[in-house]
């Protein structure tokens, strides 16, 4: 396709997903008022039963409950429609791979999704020990009374960052499949991706307990190497491939 052919289909999904998370958001704003807000604030109430300290999240303004609740909303419907957004942003990257490529196209896009929610639980389960930690710096003499929108911000930040990290890992396969990518690449860089991942997640986890961050960052560990293993298999079938039609050295 042209420049602008790919524009007007960047377009096209673009708009798709839109859509998608827009009626996310219809079902995030019934949810929040029948369970979400209850879980948000159930971190914040821990610390207040176990440590006899007044702590409560607060509205300062008039709007900043309508806000806050519009914001959740809006998160839950990018969690919600994340079938639909992450299939467009596949189905625009592989237009360039074979047929016989593209039967992986599915495997990549059912691969993404439990990943991405697997993170978004994986930031929520930490959550509690996060909240619990930092609040511990309140002085005994005083209160922590946490602003919904600093505190909203965390949380759902916090959560869509671990999501969207756990999926990294499929972009680096299917970068590898398009062929801009090479598995010796990918583990040549790993002690530099390492170090990226435990950065990452010291600062997604701005706690003083490690044990939180280390929990996030060792399944991203984990998928970085296993994103490195299928791209070694995949190099090693091509090589093959390659060695039996063009008699090109494997």
């Amino acid at each position: 396709m042209s420049l602008g052919e790919h524009l007007i289909e960047l377009r096209k999904r673009l708009f798709t997903s839109a859509i998608a998370i827009v009626v996310g958001m219809v079902g995030g704003w019934i949810l929040t008022d029948l369970y979400v807000w209850n879980a948000i604030q159930e971190p914040v109430q821990r610390v207040a039963e176990a440590t006899g300290k007044d702590a409560e999240i607060v509205f300062p303004t008039i709007a900043s409950a309508f806000d806050i609740r519009l914001q959740i909303a809006f998160t839950i419907g990018i969690v919600i429609s994340s079938p639909v957004w992450l299939y467009q942003v596949f189905a625009f990257l592989v237009p360039g791979l074979n047929t016989r490529e593209r039967k992986f196209t599915f495997a990549f896009f059912a691969s993404a999704i439990p990943l991405f929610l697997l993170g978004c639980a994986a930031g929520w389960l930490v959550l509690p020990n996060v909240v619990k930690v930092l609040t511990s710096f309140v002085p005994e003499s005083a209160a922590a009374f946490l602003t919904a929108k600093e505190y909203v911000d965390f949380v759902l930040k916090l959560v869509l960052a671990i999501g969207i990290a756990f999926v990294v890992p499929v972009f680096i396969v299917l970068l590898n499949y398009v062929g801009v990518l090479s598995a010796a690449a990918i583990i040549k860089s790993w002690r530099v991706a390492i170090l990226v991942i435990v950065l990452f997640t010291a600062i997604a986890t701005p706690s003083a307990d490690v044990v939180s961050m280390f929990l996030l960052a060792i399944p991203m560990i984990v998928l970085y190497f296993a994103a490195w293993f299928l791209a070694h298999l995949h190099d090693r079938r091509v090589a093959k491939r390659n060695a039996a039609e063009f008699g090109a050295p494997a």
